[in-house]
């Protein structure tokens, strides 16, 4: 008998964005096939009849529901989908213990517990789901379209490839066997620490305050999690960040590998100007090369747009929700 933990959820709007009169708002929790519950904000258009399209959305990597995951839910069932945002195992308001932990299989696994939760909601159509992964959550999404048959169509959004950062670095400047073989061994000293002090050693979240010569892409991050643009309070990157062994696994298990076996329909979107924009253009790549299933596949570039851009529009509506709509619409027929 599968079993859902009871979980606490906050009742109040505590998101970073104000909430749609045209979607009605409630809380839900679903269990994965490791026993976690999860929990996530639906979002049904209002009146809205008959069978509709789903998509599940979460990300980004160390952020919560009630960020950038939940305004792309929220304008995705404005624009007529019934749609879920959701935190991730170990994090937010989901269940899991030990907190914050990641791994490639269980986040792929929560992505495909939010498929099972869609296909079995009484006003969403089984035959019609999507998914929406944001960052980090944008590799872990394609990841699980290449396992999970029942999407339909997949969008990763300002992606990143948690699996390639962490083993090669940013830019693959660490992408050799002995900086690999020293990573590996500070994170096996890290969990011995760990053990002797009966707690896990968080590895900070963004870096606050910020010091004068951070490279941009950290001055993008903190600009988003450590304002009031998007800081929230569960955010594991707006505080302590994920436990320093949070993330070990990503070292040697990539996510990407059968990539190019996807069959349905995947977009991935980034900002030209975006330090990560390489993921997206590498996995464009890597999604095609030798595939039977290119005709479905797209890669689309927002001029003028850095990393947190796709995180809320940054302030200048650079999410293109218009091509997301068509491109789901057209694709969960």
């Amino acid at each position: 008998m599968i079993k859902k933990e009871e979980l606490r959820l906050v009742k109040d709007w505590d998101k970073t964005f104000p909430k749609s009169e045209k979607v009605d708002h409630s809380k839900v929790t679903f269990v994965n096939r490791y026993g976690i519950t999860l929990a996530a904000d639906l979002y049904i258009p209002k009146n809205a009849e008959g069978s509709l399209p789903a998509i599940a959305v979460s990300g980004p990597f160390g952020a919560v529901k009630e960020q950038c995951s939940g305004l792309y839910a929220q304008t995705m069932a404005e624009r007529g989908f019934l749609t879920i945002a959701f935190d991730p195992s170990f994090t937010g308001e989901s269940g899991g213990n030990v907190r914050y932990m990641a791994s490639p299989d269980i986040n792929t696994e929560d992505f495909m517990a939010a498929v099972d939760f869609l296909s079995l909601h009484e006003k969403a159509d089984p035959n019609r789901i999507g998914v929406i992964g944001i960052c980090g959550w944008g590799g872990m999404a394609i990841n699980a379209a290449a396992l999970d048959t029942r999407i339909k169509a997949t969008v990763a959004s300002t992606m990143y490839d948690m699996t390639r950062v962490n083993a090669n670095g940013y830019f693959d400047s660490e992408d050799s066997e002995e900086a690999r073989y020293e990573k590996k061994a500070a994170l096996c000293a890290q969990r011995l620490a760990d053990l002797k002090a009966g707690a896990y050693t968080p590895g900070g979240g963004v870096v606050d305050p910020l010091p004068e010569d951070a490279p941009f892409f950290v001055k993008d991050y903190y600009d988003y999690y450590k304002t009031g643009r998007g800081y929230h309070p569960r955010s594991l990157n707006s505080n302590s960040g994920w436990n320093v062994i949070g993330c070990e696994s990503f070292l040697n298990q990539p996510i990407l590998k059968y990539s190019n076996e996807i069959r349905s329909a995947v977009l991935l979107v980034h900002g030209e100007k975006a330090h990560s924009c390489y993921f997206s253009k590498d996995a464009f790549a890597a999604m095609t090369k030798g595939s039977k299933y290119t005709d479905n596949k797209a890669l689309l570039l927002i001029p003028d747009a850095v990393h947190t851009d796709l995180y809320d529009g940054g302030g200048k509506d650079m999410i293109p929700f218009d091509k997301l709509q068509r491109f789901f619409a057209e694709h969960l027929q």
